[in-house]
């Protein structure tokens, strides 16, 4: 039920979002459902990590190929102790879809 919560939620998020078109916001849905993203993050809400909204607020576009290089290495130090797990399978243009949805928070 949380899940099905989270995508509904999710979804409404990226259709209210203005900044990134909505082809790239439904991308960035779809690899975020079929990635562990949710399992530590929420639109709105910290969960285990941040926000999405809680990132967009720290960062700008200036930091997009930082934050697809830190996704996909993982690590700790920018939230807390708490690490993020690694994502390296992912591709950098899929993350910088995800990313930039992110950022579009604002």
């Amino acid at each position: 039920m949380k899940l099905i919560l989270s995508t509904a939620a999710l979804a409404v998020g990226f259709a209210a979002t203005g900044a990134v078109h909505a082809a790239d916001a439904a991308k960035a849905a779809a690899l975020i459902k079929g990635s562990d993203c949710m399992a530590c993050h929420a639109e709105a809400t910290k969960l285990v990590g941040p926000s999405y909204k809680d990132v967009a607020k720290k960062y700008d576009a200036s930091h997009v190929d930082a934050l697809v290089k830190k996704i996909k290495a993982g690590g700790s130090g920018a939230w807390g102790a708490v690490p993020m797990t690694p994502h390296p399978n992912l591709k950098d243009e899929d993350v910088k879809v995800i990313v930039e949805w992110i950022l579009s928070l604002k």
